[in-house]
């Protein structure tokens, strides 16, 4: 067994609470009971990353050079242990201290593209595909790579006492066109830490974000499993954001590689049985700079794309002015109510644009039509070509009900 000691400075995962917004969290807080669902809690704005949870799930692909080696990589283990690398790599994207991103509106979708140093591309669309419960549905596709990946992401948020946690239910699945093989993929839960209730008492230390529980990827043609325990923090000691993993045969529980270290700041691979000292796997420090997504300009997108739909909301955290994201936020859900009613009325039944149910899971359209002769030309027409739709924008009913309200002036944060 072997151990390798991580000293890192965790305040970028840590946030103090100003006294008012300490006073609006414990009003939140009273009216909570354990283990209480908070997916219909209106929670207070300043706790918002100013985007959505569509456009979140594109921290994932924040790293594609890693999965454009493994896209290329002949051996198996090899190329199993690039997609651990890969899964690994997106974490510690995210904003300082505890922040949630905007639940996404049914029918909402955010769309980007990137393209890489070889001059080939990659395209990304995600749909909100159901308001209660939450479900969002993405896919990510680069053809002349080989690489297809689709996903459901079903957050559920419970209040536990002493933490909010977020439970990340779902999967994702990458295909690997070249090798005819998919690797399925879970995530760990997310919690929020900080509020300590003792005696019917708030009390507030430092709000933590962490990761905690499981996650599991799974190659079953190749008969590898690699299993990744995310460790929470203790109470009173203990070290925050610990990783330990294993990269077994699943039919023989053979051990391969093990894995130790810091998911928000470095990880160590081993090779099972060998007396070598661990080495670096990932580090966040030294890693390559995140390829750039493109995102069409905001004027251009459609009425239910996410920056669009959410942009006044945006601009208003970004100005520091929280009471009016915290109007702009409630005309978008009071919208969303609006358009829910008038659907059950007519007794219509709400059809995603970009993904169709097939049985219990959710495929992307255009996978389905093109494959697995896709081109990269058929994949940006399916994401990037005109859209239909079988009921109105929430944005649409909601420029209905208010007037235009003066564009903000945006104060750098």
């Amino acid at each position: 067994m072997f151990r390798k000691t991580i000293v890192e400075d965790d305040s970028h995962d840590t946030e103090v609470l100003e006294e008012n917004s300490r006073n609006i969290i414990v009003g939140i807080i009273s009216q909570l009971r354990k283990d209480m669902d908070l997916s219909r809690v209106a929670l207070p704005t300043f706790i918002l990353e100013p985007r959505s949870m569509l456009e979140k799930i594109t921290d994932f692909m924040a790293h594609p050079d890693i999965l454009l080696e493994a896209s290329k990589t002949i051996d198996p283990v090899d190329r199993f242990v690039e997609i651990v690398r890969y899964f690994m790599s997106g974490w510690h994207v995210k904003p300082k201290g505890v922040k949630k991103p905007y639940n996404p509106v049914l029918g909402e979708f955010f769309r980007c593209q990137w393209q890489f140093r070889d001059q080939t591309k990659a395209y990304y669309v995600a749909e909100q595909i159901s308001h209660h419960p939450p479900i969002s549905a993405y896919y990510f596709g680069s053809p002349d790579n080989g690489i297809h990946i689709e996903g459901e992401i079903h957050p559920k948020a419970r209040f536990l006492g002493n933490s909010a946690a977020s439970i990340m239910q779902g999967y994702s699945r990458i295909h690997f066109t070249r090798f005819s093989e998919e690797y399925h993929i879970t995530s760990p839960n997310v919690y929020a830490r900080g509020i300590l209730c003792k005696y019917h008492v708030l009390m507030f230390g430092k709000m933590t974000m962490e990761l905690g529980d499981r996650a599991i990827i799974r190659c079953e043609a190749n008969d590898l499993v690699c299993e990744i325990d995310f460790k929470a923090k203790g109470v009173f000691s203990g070290q925050a954001n610990l990783i330990s993993g294993k990269i077994k045969r699943e039919s023989t529980s053979q051990v391969l590689y093990e894995l130790s270290g810091a998911w928000n700041s470095h990880i160590f691979i081993h090779k099972a049985k060998k007396p070598s000292s661990p080495i670096s796997f990932f580090h966040v420090q030294t890693a390559s700079k995140p390829v750039p997504k493109r995102v069409d300009p905001e004027e251009q997108q459609d009425l239910n794309e996410s920056r669009r739909l959410w942009a006044k909301v945006t601009a208003a955290i970004k100005a520091n002015d929280m009471d009016l994201a915290r109007d702009e936020k409630q005309w978008i859900e009071d919208s969303q109510r609006v358009e829910t009613t008038k659907r059950q009325k007519q007794s219509l039944v709400w059809q995603p644009r970009f993904f169709v149910a097939t049985g219990t899971d959710y495929r992307f359209k255009g996978s389905m039509a093109i494959q697995p002769r896709q081109t990269q030309q058929d994949l940006e027409s399916w994401i990037f070509g005109p859209l239909s739709s079988t009921s109105r924008s929430t944005q649409e009913i909601l420029q209905e009900r208010r007037p235009v309200q003066a564009e903000l002036t945006v104060v750098a944060v």
